[in-house]
């Protein structure tokens, strides 16, 4: 079992004719992934790699092909647009690669999807994967993944990566794997995937990676210190040394008061109970001994 995206994953890649949705198609179709459609306006009829059709709309590649999770790699002037049509379209996960969303944009785009039945990851993240499943929704390195039975979430594309490649050179395999973005206006919290995997039987203990600006990590402190996760949880706080007011990387990693600094997220993050991983480099040998105790 795995949470988001697994083998019942039927995917369409918004974007698939683009530079960007071209190499990463190819590389979740080498990975495994199954990608069932992709939808360049104007670009219909075409075929993807000799055998994945390409249509005009999303719609098509629903009713015709049963797609229900969507990648969009479209620029970002139009990612709003293309996220309200795999919604209005039927499709129930949304994965928005793009960079760059503007604000106003994805204040129109989460007011159309509150009460809904989709789940938007992104925007400006990495997508998602289990590799179990083989199955990648993003844009991860395939190789540094390996099945098991922790889950990571992170704000950090390229932390995720790093977090992942130190599990897995200790021998610690992942359950899924999910960027929920950098942005400060995103679809997916850090609480909603904490609920996840403390409800999926897979999971056995969880990496959280937050990073300094905005109080999402210590929304998620609060969510663990009220009993909404049972599950060991090792946290890391990128940021630590970043000067005050600097927008390091991500729209949301810039700290505009007490809230948004480094030595904040892990004051509540300790004080939840969650072990704290002082770098990246030692959280495969943290995670190994929080597993040591979780079976002692």
């Amino acid at each position: 079992m795995s949470i988001l995206v697994g083998q019942d994953t039927r995917i369409v890649v918004q974007g698939i004719t683009g530079k960007q949705g071209t190499f990463h198609s190819m590389q979740m179709l080498e990975y495994g992934s199954n990608i069932v459609a992709g939808v360049t306006p104007g670009r219909g009829g075409v075929k993807f790699n000799e055998a994945v059709p390409v249509f005009d709309a999303v719609e098509t590649a629903v009713r015709e092909l049963g797609a229900n999770t969507s990648i969009i790699f479209v620029p970002a002037p139009g990612a709003a647009d293309a996220v309200l049509e795999a919604a209005a379209s039927g499709i129930t996960l949304v994965i928005c690669i793009t960079e760059g969303v503007p604000a106003m944009d994805m204040i129109g785009v989460l007011s159309y999807l509150r009460g809904s039945n989709v789940r938007l990851i992104g925007p400006n993240c990495p997508g998602a994967i289990s590799p179990a499943s083989l199955c990648r929704v993003g844009i991860m390195p395939s190789e540094i993944h390996t099945p098991g039975r922790v889950g990571v979430v992170s704000r950090s594309g390229t932390l995720t990566y790093e977090a992942v490649n130190a599990l897995t050179q200790f021998g610690i395999g992942q359950s899924t794997c999910v960027g929920i973005g950098g942005d400060p206006l995103v679809g997916t919290s850090f609480v909603d995937v904490l609920t996840m995997f403390e409800d999926d039987d897979e999971t056995e203990a969880i990496v959280l990676i937050g990073e300094i600006g905005g109080n999402s990590e210590q929304e998620a402190a609060a969510f663990i210190k009220s009993g909404g996760v049972s599950k060991p949880i090792v946290s890391l706080i990128a940021g630590q040394s970043a000067p005050p007011r600097k927008r390091m990387g991500h729209a949301g990693a810039i700290v505009t008061g007490k809230s948004g600094t480094a030595e904040e997220k892990i004051r509540a993050l300790s004080e939840a109970g969650t072990t704290i991983a002082p770098s990246v480099e030692s959280l495969g040998e943290v995670m190994k001994q929080v597993l040591r105790g979780s079976t002692a």
